[in-house]
């Protein structure tokens, strides 16, 4: 497995800037939220397209490998956080999200990432789960399409709050989906906050589906992501797990609300997690 961070922790640097920051603890991979002034998808079309060429080139000479993760909070929508998504009441908005989505797996394609991370949103209106299922399957269908003329795999993440939370949804949506780029982004701290422990049974159930795995400290009942240390998690059996299922991909850690301190939150995370490897 190979440890990387996610730059949602480091809202405030800039994309070359992180990967030489992160190279430098020791990381070997980074998972890019496409955001304003990261591999964003507004603006100027070839200075946009400059900035992709130039972090594949990066990561390269660096050896670093990446995941490309759309949860970036106000990217879409000024004023509602992670709007628009794949089940959003309207159809335009859903359709932005889907430009977005080209956008992103484009931007993998380039980078040569393992893959684009989604989730399927908050239910916005009053309609029962199987429309909002049928909706979100509708609009996946067109981005798996989409990555696979790429050669882009989707990790799908069940996340607290949204349609799609737990594993039993991820597999009542998995069932729907005919398509074999369509695989899993696993969070450790998710599985613990929703009570779906032992987590390690739950690497060992899902390991032939997991393509990107994010890590933090969680306690349970509450989505907030914590630095190792001040949550519940035992990390020891979730690595071993993860040897056991010969996991090769990245293991990204994600402490969104820590940009603040971004580099040092990296370094100790690192510290944390490396006599685990």
């Amino acid at each position: 497995m190979i440890l990387g961070y996610n730059t949602n922790g480091l809202a405030h640097h800039d994309p070359f800037d992180a990967v030489e920051i992160l190279a430098e603890i020791g990381y070997r991979a980074i998972a890019l939220t496409v955001d304003h002034m990261t591999l964003t998808p507004f603006g100027n079309t070839y200075l946009a397209t400059r900035q992709v060429d130039l972090l594949a080139k990066t990561l390269e000479e660096a050896k670093m490998r990446s995941v490309v993760e759309t949860g970036a909070r106000f990217l879409l929508d000024p004023r509602r956080k992670h709007e628009p998504t794949f089940i959003s009441p309207e159809a335009k908005g859903r359709d932005l999200r889907y430009e977005f989505m080209r956008h992103c797996i484009d931007t993998a394609q380039t980078l040569k990432s393992d893959c684009v991370s989604v989730w399927s949103g908050r239910l916005l209106d009053d309609v029962s789960f199987d429309v909002a299922m049928d909706r979100l399957v509708a609009s996946l269908e067109p981005v798996l399409d989409y990555a696979a003329q790429r050669d882009v795999t989707i990790g799908f993440e069940p996340e607290p709050g949204m349609l799609i939370d737990t594993m039993e949804k991820f597999d009542q949506l998995q069932q729907r989906i005919d398509a074999p780029n369509f695989q899993l982004t696993l969070d450790i701290g998710h599985l613990h906050c929703q009570g779906e422990t032992p987590i390690a049974d739950y690497i060992r159930r899902y390991g032939d589906r997991i393509v990107n795995i994010h890590l933090e400290d969680m306690n349970a009942g509450v989505h907030e992501h914590l630095p190792f240390g001040e949550g519940e998690i035992d990390f020891p059996p979730i690595f071993k797990a993860l040897k056991e299922i010969d996991y090769q991909d990245c293991v990204n850690v994600e402490l969104s609300r820590h940009s603040h301190d971004g580099p040092n939150m990296a370094k100790q995370s690192y510290e944390f997690l490396k006599p685990l490897l």
